[in-house]
């Protein structure tokens, strides 16, 4: 008799088992490589100066959007990070504030989709986008 026949072949069981080898598989992948920016955004200018006014202007923004995830001073530690998984990003960060301009804009502007990261390039201006970068740059 064939293993199929003896009961030794259970097919929810293999395709329980393949569905956990997939998802481990996804989720590995996403954790090495968490949030992948394109080369062509990593290298884009800040074309806002990083004067007074764009920052006090990013920063009324970032409390408005931005702040009920990362906090009001960017700690990630805001009111809606207690439900959200992964947490949200320490804009204070060392590694944050080692990402290019570049990089920020697109995240901002892309939003995460295996996160609660969403895009804001349909909300934000362009230039509302870059003095949010602009005031992030103030957190540490």
């Amino acid at each position: 008799m064939s293993p199929f026949h003896k009961g030794l072949f259970n097919p929810c069981k293999t395709i329980a088992i393949l569905t956990a080898l997939l998802f481990s598989t996804y989720f590995t992948q996403a954790q090495a490589n968490p949030w992948p920016v394109p080369k062509s955004s990593e290298s884009l200018r800040n074309p806002e100066p990083r004067d007074a006014a764009s920052i006090k202007n990013g920063k009324t923004i970032y409390i408005a959007y931005c702040a009920p995830c990362h906090g009001n001073k960017g700690r990630g530690d805001g009111p809606a990070s207690a439900s959200l998984n992964p947490k949200p990003a320490d804009h204070t960060s060392a590694a944050i504030q080692a990402e290019s301009d570049g990089t920020l804009y697109y995240k901002i502007s892309e939003g995460h989709g295996h996160t609660a990261m969403p895009p804001f390039k349909s909300v934000l201006s362009v230039d509302q986008r870059w003095a949010v970068i602009n005031y992030i740059r103030t957190l540490k």
